[in-house]
């Protein structure tokens, strides 16, 4: 029997599959099978697994470093198999109705011989089958291709703040749209339990507010906002799981890009906890205070009087469901800052879309970096969310 390599295309026939399934039936879970159906005893074989998440939220899990199992022939003598993590071994970040591809690698049985089976420990209905034939040709011997430098960039990046386009007409329509990513700038060696440097991320914010009624339709402002942070969603947490505590802090840089009196720009330091509980019902309340010390920046133009020490961040995000969030900004006097969200996922309207219908409201100071001294009249904006 010649030897010959699983069609990739199978797995993603399996997972389009999946990914068809009604709504009440959304999962996320991990398809593997081995890229060759042959090899010589004791020769190396990849295994691949397709990490798949239909929840219609974002997921984010850990990938096992290292998958064990047992090579069983057709009489009955078994034998371990162990594989090793091949791909980077960041948690999988990975948007609703994505997937994902990870590699491991092992050795074929060098005491078995003819078709042999592998079952996977803590796995369900994984049966997998490779033939044991010393006759085997070269292409079996081969070791796995190396990860790429685009799969290790692209499992290094995920969502940060949210993402998203909304539009409003009070005052003549305006559009106002965020985009936000971070980077991990290490790849842990073991991501069930990452080092202190394994948390560190380079992360990049961009807000912009766009005057749609104006006959050139001019960008009215853009703030360009990237940080250096480290982050850690829990460090602590009680016993049954319900509370858990975070922590995000660092440094960042706004600015509008402008030169001459339309040029603004701040720097801070700042640190924001992350108080979050997780109730039976399949909801997060987190609260996320984050303070400010301004550093690097002209007195002259007195930001902190206007933009505040202090964002006071509230957010409550069901499964698969409603996301809503609140944020607050004190700063002297009555300069203040309000900021409302609502996301509801259209994959749950009538569209079954990806991503978020939308709505904003925001009144107060800071709206744009440019007139952060100005006082903006209530605005009402609805759109669409990547992120919310």
């Amino acid at each position: 029997m010649p030897a010959s390599r699983s069609h990739p295309l199978l797995s993603y026939l399996v997972l389009f599959a999946c990914l068809l399934l009604p709504l009440d039936a959304a999962q996320a879970g991990l398809l593997y099978h081995l890229t060759r159906t042959e090899a010589a005893p004791g020769a190396p074989v990849a295994l691949e697994g397709l990490l798949y998440n239909d929840t219609g939220n974002p997921l984010t899990t850990p990938v096992p470093p290292k998958i064990d199992g047992q090579w069983e022939d057709a009489q009955g003598h078994t034998t371990p198999a162990h594989f090793q993590l091949q791909t980077s071994p960041d948690a999988a970040s990975l948007p609703a109705n994505t997937f994902t591809q990870v590699v491991w690698t092992g050795t074929a049985p060098s005491h078995l011989s003819g078709l042999v089976t592998l079952h996977l420990s803590g796995t369900e209905n994984t049966l997998l089958a490779l033939r044991v034939s010393g006759s085997a040709p070269p292409i079996a011997t081969e070791s796995p291709q190396p990860v790429s430098a685009f799969d290790t960039f692209r499992n290094a990046i995920s969502p940060y703040d949210p993402t998203y386009f909304a539009v409003g007409r009070n005052g003549g329509a305006t559009a106002r749209f965020q985009l936000s990513f971070k980077y991990r700038l290490f790849s842990p060696t073991n991501a069930q339990q990452p080092s202190f440097n394994d948390n560190w991320y380079l992360g990049y914010t961009q807000t912009s507010l766009w005057d749609l009624h104006s006959d050139s339709i001019p960008f009215i402002d853009t703030t360009y906002n990237p940080s250096l942070f480290w982050m850690r969603e829990s460090l602590l947490q009680s016993h049954d799981k319900r509370w858990f505590l975070g922590l995000n802090t660092g440094i960042e840089h706004k600015s509008n890009g402008k030169a001459g009196d339309d040029s603004r720009s701040l720097n801070d330091l700042y640190v924001q906890p992350q108080f979050n509980y997780r109730s039976g019902e399949g909801s997060t309340l987190s609260f996320l205070p984050r303070f400010k010390y301004y550093v690097g920046t002209d007195s002259n133009m007195r930001y902190p009087d206007y933009l505040g020490h202090v964002d006071w961040k509230l957010r409550w995000a069901q499964d698969d469901g409603l996301v809503l969030s609140a944020l607050y900004r004190q700063g002297t006097g009555s300069r203040n800052a309000t900021q409302l969200e609502a996301a509801w996922p259209l994959k749950r309207t009538f569209l079954h879309m990806n991503g978020y219908v939308y709505a904003q409201y925001f009144r107060g100071y800071g709206e744009t970096l440019l007139d952060y001294n100005q006082k903006y009249e209530p605005q009402f904006r609805i759109g669409i969310a990547l992120v919310p």
